[in-house]
């Protein structure tokens, strides 16, 4: 939903001239990462009277933030490719990704789309699909190594497969008698 003066002069020059716009992540002291996401709006489903709009964004390519310009009623900036290591996810680390996913979803009774094993972007469709929390999905977008990122998707996709476990394991208990009783947790 783009509302803010500056953003809507942003989206609409973006949609008319078929241009890219950046991402990054803000923190509440004005400070900015260094890494970003290219954008590009795939569709305008929506335009109000008084010029908001609600629009879809695809993220693309990967940026390293090189200085904040001015000018614009926006942030603007130089910005530069950012290129992995050649360091491949281990096919162990991408079985127990997907695995592990797949369970997340059947945990989560989500009817998510499951990513293909061969996906080359299989880190990246996984972590689009799961809220794991800002720094971490910041944490996996800056990582320039593939095996690291894929290891560390698996222990985010774990994390968050013991947390809908955990919810419903309470909320089951919780529905038996309107009492929650403390869970005795396995070492």
């Amino acid at each position: 939903h783009i509302f803010e003066p500056r953003y809507k002069e942003l989206i609409e020059e973006c949609v008319e001239k078929e241009n890219e716009f950046g991402l990054v992540l803000s923190t509440g002291d004005g400070a900015v990462h260094e890494i970003g996401t290219r954008a590009r709006v795939t569709d305008v489903i929506e335009r109000l009277e008084d010029g908001r709009m609600n629009v879809v964004v695809e993220g693309g390519e990967r940026f390293r933030l090189v200085e904040l310009t001015s000018g614009r009623s926006f942030t603007t900036g130089l910005v530069e490719e950012v290129v992995d290591e050649d360091d491949p996810a281990s096919p162990l680390d991408v079985a127990k990704a997907l695995e592990v996913f797949t369970d997340l979803a059947v945990a989560a009774e989500s009817d998510v789309d499951l990513p293909e094993a061969d996906d080359p972007g299989l880190d990246w469709a996984l972590a689009a699909r799961v809220d794991f929390g800002v720094e971490p999905k910041q944490e996996v977008l800056a990582s320039t190594s593939p095996r690291y990122r894929m290891e560390r998707l698996v222990e985010l996709l774990q994390t968050s497969l013991e947390a809908v476990k955990l919810e419903a394991t309470l909320r089951e208990r919780a529905g038996r008698n309107g009492k929650v009783s403390p869970l005795e947790l396995e070492p």
